[in-house]
């Protein structure tokens, strides 16, 4: 049962660019959010309530983010979770647009907002995606260097530690 080694496997990683990008381009987001929301004009509960929408709206993109992953291939979690995460999505989404539309401010100022909390619910996608990928990738590097390991512990041979140096 001896398998021969794949030195082929190809473990996928994004650039350093790209990750880059994904992390600027959510601190750009969150931080144009931030600095909209500090200085929304009007009443203290609008802002408070903003606030909470915008942070709900992100809480959410990260847990559908997650739970699309985990059941890519097959279905892992109950259809009553499946119902929770869609339905808080869509009703932070709803709850945060409705808030947007009801404030008394400037229509330029809504647009901005509206821009911001769009550009954060994206970038946040991005993020969730960039950061499982680089977790599975990792995995799947223990995995190859795992296994390579415990055939050249089976073989009792030493060709392999090159291999598995490189792997870590």
């Amino acid at each position: 049962m001896n398998q021969p080694i794949d030195r082929n496997v190809l473990i996928r990683r994004d650039t350093a660019a790209w990750r880059v990008q994904v992390w600027a381009s959510f601190a750009i987001a969150a931080f144009l959010c931030a600095t909209a929301l500090a200085y929304l004009p009007g009443q203290e509960l609008d802002r408070a309530f903003m606030v909470m929408g915008y942070l709900f709206c992100l809480t959410t993109a990260f847990v559908l983010s997650k739970f699309v992953r985990d059941n890519q291939h097959s279905q892992t979690d109950t259809p009553a979770w499946r119902f929770v995460v869609y339905s808080a999505f869509a009703f932070a989404m709803v709850l945060t647009a409705w808030g947007l539309w009801r404030m008394n401010v400037n229509d330029s100022y809504k647009a901005f907002l509206l821009v911001g909390w769009l550009y954060l619910i994206t970038t946040t996608f991005t993020l969730a995606k960039t950061l499982r990928d680089a977790h599975e990738a990792n995995l799947a590097e223990m995995k190859l260097a795992a296994r390579a390991e415990a055939r050249a512990e089976l073989r009792g041979d030493t060709a392999a530690e090159p291999m598995l140096r490189s792997a870590k």
